[in-house]
Protein backbone atom coordinates (compact mmCIF):
# COMPACT_ATOMS: atom_id res chain seq x y z
CA UNK A 1 0.00 0.00 0.00
CA UNK A 2 1.60 3.46 -0.95
CA UNK A 3 0.72 5.54 2.30
CA UNK A 4 2.36 8.68 0.57
CA UNK A 5 -0.80 8.76 -1.29
CA UNK A 6 -3.15 9.28 1.83
CA UNK A 7 -0.69 12.60 3.18
CA UNK A 8 -2.63 15.43 3.70
CA UNK A 9 -2.08 18.41 1.18
CA UNK A 10 0.31 21.12 1.06
CA UNK A 11 -0.68 24.30 2.62
CA UNK A 12 -3.12 22.65 4.67
CA UNK A 13 -1.13 22.25 7.75
CA UNK A 14 -4.55 23.27 10.13
CA UNK A 15 -5.88 19.57 8.88
CA UNK A 16 -2.76 17.73 9.68
CA UNK A 17 -3.34 16.33 13.43
CA UNK A 18 -6.99 15.01 12.03
CA UNK A 19 -5.64 13.73 8.98
CA UNK A 20 -2.10 11.72 11.09
CA UNK A 21 -5.41 10.29 12.99
CA UNK A 22 -6.80 8.36 9.97
CA UNK A 23 -3.70 7.36 8.06
CA UNK A 24 -2.40 5.77 11.83
CA UNK A 25 -6.59 4.31 11.71
CA UNK A 26 -5.88 2.75 8.07
CA UNK A 27 -2.48 1.65 8.77
CA UNK A 28 -4.13 -0.24 12.15
CA UNK A 29 -7.19 -1.35 9.79
CA UNK A 30 -4.70 -2.44 7.08
CA UNK A 31 -2.44 -4.82 9.58
CA UNK A 32 -5.62 -6.38 11.09
CA UNK A 33 -6.68 -7.06 8.11
CA UNK A 34 -3.24 -8.73 6.65
CA UNK A 35 -3.43 -10.97 10.15
CA UNK A 36 -6.87 -12.32 9.43
CA UNK A 37 -6.53 -13.07 6.35
CA UNK A 38 -4.28 -16.62 7.42
CA UNK A 39 -6.69 -17.37 9.86
CA UNK A 40 -9.85 -17.42 7.31
CA UNK A 41 -7.80 -18.75 4.36
CA UNK A 42 -9.19 -22.26 4.62
CA UNK A 43 -12.30 -21.58 4.30
CA UNK A 44 -10.96 -20.85 0.82
CA UNK A 45 -10.22 -24.20 0.09
CA UNK A 46 -8.40 -26.84 2.74
CA UNK A 47 -8.26 -26.92 6.65
CA UNK A 48 -4.63 -25.75 7.37
CA UNK A 49 -3.95 -28.61 9.30
CA UNK A 50 -3.60 -30.44 5.87
CA UNK A 51 -1.89 -28.08 4.20
CA UNK A 52 0.64 -28.48 6.27
CA UNK A 53 1.04 -32.18 6.50
CA UNK A 54 4.05 -33.26 5.54
CA UNK A 55 4.68 -36.08 2.62
CA UNK A 56 4.89 -39.88 4.27
CA UNK A 57 8.33 -41.12 3.43
CA UNK A 58 8.32 -43.72 0.69
CA UNK A 59 7.15 -47.55 1.64
CA UNK A 60 10.30 -50.25 1.02
CA UNK A 61 7.64 -52.43 -0.38
CA UNK A 62 5.88 -49.44 -2.52
CA UNK A 63 6.61 -46.91 -4.98
CA UNK A 64 3.24 -45.26 -4.55
CA UNK A 65 3.75 -41.07 -5.25
CA UNK A 66 2.70 -39.46 -2.17
CA UNK A 67 4.12 -36.00 -2.78
CA UNK A 68 2.63 -33.15 -1.26
CA UNK A 69 1.83 -31.56 -4.10
CA UNK A 70 -0.16 -34.34 -5.07
CA UNK A 71 -1.71 -34.63 -1.67
CA UNK A 72 -2.96 -31.09 -1.51
CA UNK A 73 -4.41 -31.22 -5.16
CA UNK A 74 -6.34 -34.43 -4.51
CA UNK A 75 -8.15 -33.04 -1.56
CA UNK A 76 -11.58 -31.26 -2.10
CA UNK A 77 -13.11 -31.13 1.15
CA UNK A 78 -15.80 -29.29 -0.60
CA UNK A 79 -16.62 -32.21 -2.69
CA UNK A 80 -20.07 -33.54 -1.43
CA UNK A 81 -20.69 -31.46 1.05
CA UNK A 82 -24.06 -30.86 -0.63
CA UNK A 83 -24.38 -34.13 -2.13
CA UNK A 84 -25.56 -37.55 -0.53
CA UNK A 85 -22.71 -39.72 -1.43
CA UNK A 86 -24.49 -42.60 -0.55
CA UNK A 87 -27.38 -42.27 -3.10
CA UNK A 88 -26.13 -43.18 -6.62
CA UNK A 89 -25.44 -46.08 -9.24
CA UNK A 90 -22.73 -48.19 -9.96
CA UNK A 91 -20.71 -47.14 -12.88
CA UNK A 92 -17.62 -49.11 -15.13
CA UNK A 93 -14.51 -48.04 -13.46
CA UNK A 94 -12.05 -49.78 -15.95
CA UNK A 95 -9.10 -48.58 -13.65
CA UNK A 96 -9.67 -50.93 -11.00
CA UNK A 97 -9.15 -53.19 -8.94
CA UNK A 98 -6.15 -51.65 -6.80
CA UNK A 99 -4.71 -54.36 -4.86
CA UNK A 100 -5.24 -57.89 -6.32
CA UNK A 101 -5.43 -61.02 -4.17
CA UNK A 102 -1.26 -62.17 -4.76
CA UNK A 103 -0.35 -58.20 -3.58
CA UNK A 104 -2.12 -58.16 -0.34
CA UNK A 105 -1.85 -60.74 2.29
CA UNK A 106 -4.74 -59.61 4.45
CA UNK A 107 -7.55 -60.76 2.52
CA UNK A 108 -9.57 -63.79 4.79
CA UNK A 109 -9.69 -67.52 2.86
CA UNK A 110 -13.20 -67.03 2.33
CA UNK A 111 -13.36 -63.83 0.63
CA UNK A 112 -10.43 -64.38 -1.33
CA UNK A 113 -12.68 -65.39 -4.98
CA UNK A 114 -9.88 -65.09 -7.29
CA UNK A 115 -7.63 -67.43 -5.33
CA UNK A 116 -10.41 -70.11 -5.63
CA UNK A 117 -11.34 -69.66 -9.04
CA UNK A 118 -14.14 -67.11 -9.78
CA UNK A 119 -14.17 -67.17 -13.73
CA UNK A 120 -15.24 -63.81 -14.35
CA UNK A 121 -13.35 -60.27 -13.06
CA UNK A 122 -15.96 -57.96 -14.37
CA UNK A 123 -17.09 -57.54 -10.17
CA UNK A 124 -14.43 -55.32 -9.76
CA UNK A 125 -14.27 -53.19 -12.38
CA UNK A 126 -17.33 -50.71 -10.97
CA UNK A 127 -17.35 -47.67 -9.47
CA UNK A 128 -20.11 -45.64 -6.85
CA UNK A 129 -21.63 -42.34 -8.65
CA UNK A 130 -23.95 -40.73 -6.02
CA UNK A 131 -26.25 -38.53 -7.59
CA UNK A 132 -24.88 -34.77 -8.42
CA UNK A 133 -20.87 -35.01 -7.28
CA UNK A 134 -18.44 -37.40 -7.35
CA UNK A 135 -16.76 -40.17 -5.01
CA UNK A 136 -12.99 -39.91 -5.20
CA UNK A 137 -11.57 -43.19 -5.25
CA UNK A 138 -9.92 -43.84 -1.98
CA UNK A 139 -6.04 -42.36 -2.00
CA UNK A 140 -3.83 -44.41 0.56
CA UNK A 141 -1.77 -41.81 0.91
CA UNK A 142 -4.31 -39.05 1.54
CA UNK A 143 -5.92 -41.59 4.13
CA UNK A 144 -2.74 -42.11 6.15
CA UNK A 145 -2.21 -38.22 6.41
CA UNK A 146 -5.53 -37.58 7.89
CA UNK A 147 -5.26 -40.51 10.42
CA UNK A 148 -2.00 -39.80 11.59
CA UNK A 149 -1.61 -40.40 15.48
CA UNK A 150 -5.02 -41.75 15.47
CA UNK A 151 -6.50 -44.63 15.73
CA UNK A 152 -9.68 -46.45 14.12
CA UNK A 153 -11.92 -49.60 15.59
CA UNK A 154 -14.10 -51.87 13.68
CA UNK A 155 -17.23 -53.80 16.27
CA UNK A 156 -19.18 -55.69 15.20
CA UNK A 157 -19.39 -59.31 12.85
CA UNK A 158 -17.04 -60.83 10.00
CA UNK A 159 -18.51 -58.49 7.46
CA UNK A 160 -16.83 -55.72 9.81
CA UNK A 161 -13.96 -57.65 9.48
CA UNK A 162 -14.17 -57.88 5.88
CA UNK A 163 -14.13 -53.98 5.86
CA UNK A 164 -10.79 -53.93 7.70
CA UNK A 165 -9.30 -56.08 5.81
CA UNK A 166 -10.18 -54.19 2.73
CA UNK A 167 -8.95 -51.34 4.17
CA UNK A 168 -5.73 -52.93 5.17
CA UNK A 169 -5.36 -54.09 1.46
CA UNK A 170 -6.45 -50.27 -0.01
CA UNK A 171 -3.68 -48.81 2.10
CA UNK A 172 -1.11 -51.61 1.20
CA UNK A 173 -0.09 -49.21 -2.17
CA UNK A 174 1.87 -47.10 0.61
CA UNK A 175 2.31 -49.21 3.87
CA UNK A 176 1.65 -52.59 5.42
CA UNK A 177 1.07 -52.91 9.37
CA UNK A 178 2.28 -55.01 11.78
CA UNK A 179 0.38 -56.54 14.06
CA UNK A 180 0.02 -54.88 17.32
CA UNK A 181 -2.53 -57.48 18.88
CA UNK A 182 -3.02 -57.93 22.99
CA UNK A 183 -4.33 -61.72 22.33
CA UNK A 184 -3.84 -64.53 19.80
CA UNK A 185 -7.54 -64.78 19.57
CA UNK A 186 -7.93 -64.16 16.24
CA UNK A 187 -11.35 -62.37 16.89
CA UNK A 188 -9.81 -59.25 18.44
CA UNK A 189 -7.16 -57.90 16.09
CA UNK A 190 -4.78 -54.91 16.39
CA UNK A 191 -2.54 -53.44 13.17
CA UNK A 192 0.20 -50.39 13.65
CA UNK A 193 0.67 -48.30 10.71
CA UNK A 194 4.25 -47.20 12.24
CA UNK A 195 5.22 -44.53 10.01
CA UNK A 196 1.71 -42.60 10.57
CA UNK A 197 1.24 -43.57 14.44
CA UNK A 198 -2.24 -45.08 13.43
CA UNK A 199 -4.07 -48.30 14.47
CA UNK A 200 -6.69 -50.13 12.95
CA UNK A 201 -8.33 -53.01 15.20
CA UNK A 202 -10.93 -54.94 15.11
CA UNK A 203 -13.65 -56.18 18.12
CA UNK A 204 -15.71 -59.02 16.68
CA UNK A 205 -19.04 -59.27 18.54
CA UNK A 206 -21.90 -60.87 15.86
CA UNK A 207 -24.70 -59.13 18.57
CA UNK A 208 -22.69 -56.18 19.66
CA UNK A 209 -24.34 -57.62 23.11
CA UNK A 210 -23.66 -60.34 25.93
CA UNK A 211 -24.09 -63.46 24.06
CA UNK A 212 -23.09 -67.12 24.65
CA UNK A 213 -23.89 -70.62 22.64
CA UNK A 214 -26.96 -72.59 24.20
CA UNK A 215 -26.45 -75.31 21.89
CA UNK A 216 -24.14 -76.32 19.32
CA UNK A 217 -26.68 -77.06 16.56
CA UNK A 218 -30.00 -76.03 17.58
CA UNK A 219 -33.37 -75.71 15.50
CA UNK A 220 -31.16 -74.40 11.76
CA UNK A 221 -27.74 -76.33 12.76
CA UNK A 222 -26.52 -73.61 13.24
CA UNK A 223 -26.53 -72.88 17.02
CA UNK A 224 -29.23 -71.92 19.37
CA UNK A 225 -27.51 -68.57 21.29
CA UNK A 226 -28.47 -66.94 24.74
CA UNK A 227 -28.65 -63.11 24.26
CA UNK A 228 -28.80 -60.69 27.58
CA UNK A 229 -29.94 -57.87 25.45
CA UNK A 230 -29.55 -55.52 28.33
CA UNK A 231 -25.93 -56.15 29.28
CA UNK A 232 -22.77 -54.65 27.38
CA UNK A 233 -20.28 -57.33 25.80
CA UNK A 234 -17.25 -55.96 27.69
CA UNK A 235 -14.82 -57.89 25.49
CA UNK A 236 -15.51 -54.67 23.22
CA UNK A 237 -17.03 -52.11 25.48
CA UNK A 238 -14.21 -51.93 27.90
CA UNK A 239 -11.28 -51.05 24.96
CA UNK A 240 -13.08 -48.55 23.23
CA UNK A 241 -11.93 -45.23 25.07
CA UNK A 242 -8.67 -44.71 23.32
CA UNK A 243 -10.14 -44.57 20.28
CA UNK A 244 -11.11 -41.55 17.70
CA UNK A 245 -13.02 -43.36 15.17
CA UNK A 246 -15.50 -46.60 15.72
CA UNK A 247 -17.66 -48.16 12.96
CA UNK A 248 -20.01 -50.42 14.94
CA UNK A 249 -22.29 -52.47 12.39
CA UNK A 250 -24.37 -56.09 12.62
CA UNK A 251 -27.23 -58.00 11.64
CA UNK A 252 -26.60 -61.69 9.83
CA UNK A 253 -26.57 -63.37 13.01
CA UNK A 254 -29.62 -62.14 13.93
CA UNK A 255 -31.16 -64.62 11.74
CA UNK A 256 -29.80 -66.91 13.85
CA UNK A 257 -32.30 -68.75 16.45
CA UNK A 258 -31.80 -67.20 20.13
CA UNK A 259 -32.75 -66.99 23.59
CA UNK A 260 -33.76 -63.40 24.50
CA UNK A 261 -32.75 -62.47 28.22
CA UNK A 262 -33.10 -59.41 30.14
CA UNK A 263 -32.86 -58.45 33.86
CA UNK A 264 -31.20 -62.08 33.84
CA UNK A 265 -34.56 -63.43 32.89
CA UNK A 266 -36.14 -65.49 29.68
CA UNK A 267 -38.58 -62.59 28.02
CA UNK A 268 -38.94 -64.30 24.82
CA UNK A 269 -36.55 -65.68 21.74
CA UNK A 270 -36.16 -66.15 17.48
CA UNK A 271 -36.96 -69.50 16.38
CA UNK A 272 -35.95 -71.36 19.18
CA UNK A 273 -38.72 -73.96 19.72
CA UNK A 274 -38.76 -74.16 23.30
CA UNK A 275 -41.98 -74.92 25.29
CA UNK A 276 -43.71 -71.52 26.63
CA UNK A 277 -41.20 -69.44 25.22
CA UNK A 278 -42.53 -66.34 23.26
CA UNK A 279 -41.63 -65.89 19.87
CA UNK A 280 -40.95 -61.90 19.84
CA UNK A 281 -38.66 -62.28 16.19
CA UNK A 282 -35.34 -61.34 15.31
CA UNK A 283 -36.05 -58.13 15.05
CA UNK A 284 -36.97 -57.47 19.03
CA UNK A 285 -33.61 -58.88 19.55
CA UNK A 286 -31.93 -56.20 16.82
CA UNK A 287 -33.40 -53.22 18.38
CA UNK A 288 -32.58 -53.81 21.63
CA UNK A 289 -29.12 -54.88 21.34
CA UNK A 290 -28.21 -51.79 18.89
CA UNK A 291 -29.94 -50.07 21.45
CA UNK A 292 -27.90 -51.48 24.89
CA UNK A 293 -24.97 -50.93 22.53
CA UNK A 294 -25.84 -47.37 21.91
CA UNK A 295 -26.24 -46.80 25.67
CA UNK A 296 -22.63 -48.40 26.24
CA UNK A 297 -20.79 -45.99 24.37
CA UNK A 298 -22.79 -42.85 25.46
CA UNK A 299 -21.71 -44.28 29.14
CA UNK A 300 -18.60 -43.88 28.44
CA UNK A 301 -17.18 -40.61 30.14
CA UNK A 302 -13.73 -41.01 28.80
CA UNK A 303 -14.96 -42.10 25.16
CA UNK A 304 -14.13 -38.77 23.04
CA UNK A 305 -14.08 -40.21 19.86
CA UNK A 306 -16.64 -40.44 17.02
CA UNK A 307 -19.05 -43.24 16.67
CA UNK A 308 -19.79 -44.28 12.71
CA UNK A 309 -22.87 -46.35 12.17
CA UNK A 310 -22.13 -48.93 9.31
CA UNK A 311 -25.67 -49.19 7.46
CA UNK A 312 -27.06 -52.95 7.02
CA UNK A 313 -25.69 -54.95 4.01
CA UNK A 314 -28.15 -57.02 2.69
CA UNK A 315 -27.43 -60.14 1.62
CA UNK A 316 -28.41 -61.73 -1.51
CA UNK A 317 -29.38 -65.07 -1.85
CA UNK A 318 -31.69 -66.16 -4.83
CA UNK A 319 -33.81 -69.34 -5.70
CA UNK A 320 -33.56 -70.60 -2.31
CA UNK A 321 -32.50 -69.42 1.55
CA UNK A 322 -29.47 -69.54 2.73
CA UNK A 323 -29.34 -72.99 4.26
CA UNK A 324 -31.28 -74.13 1.37
CA UNK A 325 -29.61 -74.31 -1.96
CA UNK A 326 -29.67 -70.49 -2.08
CA UNK A 327 -26.67 -68.78 -4.32
CA UNK A 328 -25.85 -65.48 -5.96
CA UNK A 329 -24.61 -66.29 -9.65
CA UNK A 330 -24.88 -63.16 -11.16
CA UNK A 331 -21.99 -61.12 -12.56
CA UNK A 332 -23.17 -57.16 -12.85
CA UNK A 333 -25.00 -54.47 -10.57
CA UNK A 334 -28.50 -53.91 -10.51
CA UNK A 335 -29.35 -50.39 -11.39
CA UNK A 336 -31.29 -48.32 -8.65
CA UNK A 337 -34.60 -49.01 -10.56
CA UNK A 338 -34.45 -52.62 -10.79
CA UNK A 339 -34.74 -53.32 -7.24
CA UNK A 340 -36.37 -52.23 -3.98
CA UNK A 341 -35.02 -52.32 -0.47
CA UNK A 342 -37.92 -54.57 1.08
CA UNK A 343 -38.79 -57.29 3.71
CA UNK A 344 -36.12 -58.17 6.49
CA UNK A 345 -33.83 -55.64 5.04
CA UNK A 346 -36.04 -52.85 5.30
CA UNK A 347 -36.88 -53.74 8.61
CA UNK A 348 -33.59 -54.29 9.80
CA UNK A 349 -32.45 -51.44 8.12
CA UNK A 350 -35.01 -49.02 9.75
CA UNK A 351 -34.46 -50.03 13.22
CA UNK A 352 -31.06 -49.13 12.76
CA UNK A 353 -32.08 -45.48 11.83
CA UNK A 354 -34.15 -45.43 14.50
CA UNK A 355 -31.90 -46.55 17.38
CA UNK A 356 -29.29 -44.49 15.70
CA UNK A 357 -31.15 -41.03 16.07
CA UNK A 358 -32.18 -41.92 19.70
CA UNK A 359 -28.88 -42.58 20.55
CA UNK A 360 -27.15 -39.16 18.71
CA UNK A 361 -29.85 -37.31 20.48
CA UNK A 362 -29.21 -38.61 23.73
CA UNK A 363 -25.01 -38.84 23.30
CA UNK A 364 -25.33 -35.19 22.54
CA UNK A 365 -26.19 -34.01 25.95
CA UNK A 366 -22.98 -36.08 26.69
CA UNK A 367 -20.66 -34.34 23.67
CA UNK A 368 -20.73 -37.56 22.18
CA UNK A 369 -20.48 -37.53 18.65
CA UNK A 370 -22.19 -39.89 16.07
CA UNK A 371 -22.50 -39.91 12.19
CA UNK A 372 -24.36 -42.28 9.62
CA UNK A 373 -22.18 -44.55 7.16
CA UNK A 374 -25.26 -45.31 4.80
CA UNK A 375 -24.00 -48.41 2.63
CA UNK A 376 -27.26 -49.99 2.43
CA UNK A 377 -28.32 -49.18 -0.75
CA UNK A 378 -24.77 -49.48 -2.63
CA UNK A 379 -24.76 -53.05 -1.06
CA UNK A 380 -28.53 -53.70 -1.95
CA UNK A 381 -27.28 -52.68 -6.22
CA UNK A 382 -24.48 -55.46 -5.57
CA UNK A 383 -25.72 -58.95 -5.80
CA UNK A 384 -22.83 -59.93 -8.35
CA UNK A 385 -20.35 -58.89 -5.37
CA UNK A 386 -20.18 -61.98 -3.02
CA UNK A 387 -17.90 -65.18 -3.13
CA UNK A 388 -20.74 -67.68 -3.61
CA UNK A 389 -19.07 -71.00 -3.85
CA UNK A 390 -15.43 -69.71 -4.20
CA UNK A 391 -14.55 -69.20 -1.04
CA UNK A 392 -12.95 -72.34 -0.74
CA UNK A 393 -11.97 -75.25 -3.04
CA UNK A 394 -14.40 -77.14 -5.18
CA UNK A 395 -13.11 -79.96 -4.27
CA UNK A 396 -13.01 -79.91 -0.64
CA UNK A 397 -14.76 -82.14 1.53
CA UNK A 398 -16.25 -78.97 3.70
CA UNK A 399 -20.20 -78.46 4.57
CA UNK A 400 -20.15 -74.67 3.77
CA UNK A 401 -23.63 -73.02 1.97
CA UNK A 402 -23.45 -70.15 -0.52
CA UNK A 403 -21.32 -67.09 0.63
CA UNK A 404 -24.33 -63.96 -0.13
CA UNK A 405 -23.03 -62.57 3.13
CA UNK A 406 -19.75 -61.59 2.59
CA UNK A 407 -17.75 -59.35 -0.37
CA UNK A 408 -15.01 -60.94 -2.47
CA UNK A 409 -11.77 -58.81 -2.33
CA UNK A 410 -11.13 -56.88 -4.06
CA UNK A 411 -14.79 -55.95 -4.46
CA UNK A 412 -17.53 -54.09 -4.28
CA UNK A 413 -17.07 -53.62 -0.10
CA UNK A 414 -13.60 -51.20 -1.23
CA UNK A 415 -16.50 -48.53 -1.55
CA UNK A 416 -17.39 -48.36 1.92
CA UNK A 417 -13.81 -47.44 2.62
CA UNK A 418 -14.12 -44.66 -0.02
CA UNK A 419 -17.18 -43.31 1.97
CA UNK A 420 -14.93 -43.40 5.17
CA UNK A 421 -12.26 -41.04 3.39
CA UNK A 422 -15.17 -38.67 2.31
CA UNK A 423 -16.33 -38.70 5.94
CA UNK A 424 -13.15 -37.73 7.52
CA UNK A 425 -12.42 -35.38 5.11
CA UNK A 426 -15.53 -33.30 6.07
CA UNK A 427 -15.19 -34.32 9.76
CA UNK A 428 -12.11 -32.02 9.38
CA UNK A 429 -13.91 -29.18 7.72
CA UNK A 430 -16.95 -29.82 10.44
CA UNK A 431 -14.22 -29.80 13.19
CA UNK A 432 -12.35 -26.03 11.34
CA UNK A 433 -15.75 -24.59 11.01
CA UNK A 434 -16.68 -25.01 15.08
CA UNK A 435 -13.01 -24.41 15.95
CA UNK A 436 -13.15 -21.17 13.92
CA UNK A 437 -16.62 -20.14 15.37
CA UNK A 438 -15.54 -20.33 18.58
CA UNK A 439 -12.71 -18.36 17.90
CA UNK A 440 -15.14 -15.33 16.73
CA UNK A 441 -17.37 -16.08 19.74
CA UNK A 442 -14.09 -15.40 22.16
CA UNK A 443 -13.34 -12.04 19.85
CA UNK A 444 -16.74 -10.95 19.77
CA UNK A 445 -17.46 -11.15 23.41
CA UNK A 446 -14.02 -11.13 25.18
Amino acid sequence: MKLHAMEAPSGRSHGQPKTAKIVLLVIFVTLVFLTIIPVFYPLLGYPLYLLKASSPKPSPVTAYDSRESELRSSIRLSEGEDCDIFSGEWVPNHNAPYYTNTTCWAIHEHQNCMKYGRPDTEFMKWKWKPEGCELPVLNPAQFLEIVRGKSLAFVGDSVGRNQMQSLICLLSRVEYPIDASYTPDERFKRWKYTTYNFTVAYFWTPHLVKSEEREDSGPTQTGLFNLYLDEFDERWTTEIEEFDYLIISGGHWFYRPSVFYENHQIVGCHFCLIENVTDLTKFYGYRKAFRTAFKAINSLENFKGITILRTFAPPHFENGLWNQGGNCVRTKPFRSNETTLDGDNMEFYMIQIEEFKTAEREGRKKGKKYRLMDTTQASLLRPDGHPSRYGHWTHENVTLYNDCVHWCLPGPIDTWNDFLLQMLKMEGVRSHKERLFSGERRMRFK
